[in-house]
C-alpha cells in the first residue's frame, strides 16, 4: 500500500483555488450550453466559441481573479516555476501539480507518479501474454485532464522539434492515433515532473545530431 505525504496548509489552500476555478468553469459551460439551446429552439443557430456569447462577465472576472492567484502563487514557488519549463505547462498546471503532489520522494520513481495520475495503459493477460489496453484513469482526474491538455496544447510545436523527444513523438505519430500521442506525452510529462521536483531542476529539450 503506498501512502501519501500530509499536505501543508497552504498545499490545501492551493487545492481548494483549483477546486473553486474548475467549477466556475463547469458553471460557464454549462451556462452556454443551456443559451444555445433555448436560442436554437427559437431557430437561432450561435457559432461555436465562448466569444459568441457574452453573457457572464462575472464568471470570467471571477475564473480571472483564480488566474491572477496562480500566478501569484508561481512568482513565490520556486518548484511550480521550474515546472513551467516543461512545454505544455503553465501556471494553473504547476500550481496545482505541486499542490498534489508535495514531496515527490513519496514516489520511488515517475512511472509511479504517471501510474497515480492514472496516465499508464491497463494491463489484460490471457494465456500468459500480456496485452495493453486504455489507461486507467486512477487518480486526479482534474490532473489527468490538465496534463492532458497541455500536453495537446505543446504536441504540435514539440513534434516539429529538432529534439530527442520531437524524434520519439514524430516515430509514434507515425503509427497511432494523435489522442494516443497525446495521453503518451501527458503520461511524459508527469514523468519530467517527477524529475524536476525530486532533483530540484529545469527541463531542457536535448537536440539530436543532423
Amino acid at each position: 500500500m503506498r501512502f501519501v505525504a500530509l499536505k501543508s496548509e497552504q498545499q490545501l489552500d492551493m487545492q481548494t483555488l483549483h477546486r473553486a476555478r474548475d467549477r466556475a468553469v463547469g458553471e460557464r459551460t454549462s451556462l452556454m450550453n443551456q443559451l444555445r439551446a433555448v436560442l436554437l429552439e427559437r431557430g437561432v443557430i450561435v457559432p461555436q466559441g465562448r466569444a459568441k456569447l457574452r453573457r457572464w462577465q462575472a464568471l470570467d472576472e471571477w475564473i480571472a481573479g483564480f488566474d491572477g492567484e496562480f500566478a501569484a502563487e508561481l512568482k513565490r514557488d520556486e518548484a511550480a516555476r521550474r515546472l513551467t519549463s516543461i512545454p505544455g505547462v503553465g501556471a494553473l498546471n504547476a500550481t496545482a501539480l505541486v499542490a498534489a503532489i508535495g514531496d515527490a520522494q513519496t514516489f520511488a520513481r515517475g512511472r509511479d507518479l504517471a501510474a497515480w495520475l492514472g496516465l499508464v495503459p491497463r494491463q489484460a493477460t490471457t494465456g500468459g501474454k500480456p496485452r495493453l489496453l486504455g489507461i486507467t484513469k486512477r487518480g486526479s482526474k482534474y490532473l489527468r485532464k490538465m496534463l492532458i491538455q497541455g500536453a495537446r496544447a505543446a504536441l504540435p510545436t514539440l513534434s516539429r522539434s529538432n529534439t530527442r523527444l520531437g524524434q520519439w513523438l514524430r516515430g509514434l505519430l507515425a503509427r497511432a492515433h494523435s489522442n494516443t500521442v497525446v495521453v503518451a506525452l501527458a503520461a511524459k510529462m508527469a514523468r519530467t515532473v517527477w524529475a524536476l521536483l525530486r532533483y530540484g531542476t529545469t527541463f531542457e529539450p536535448r537536440a539530436i545530431a543532423i
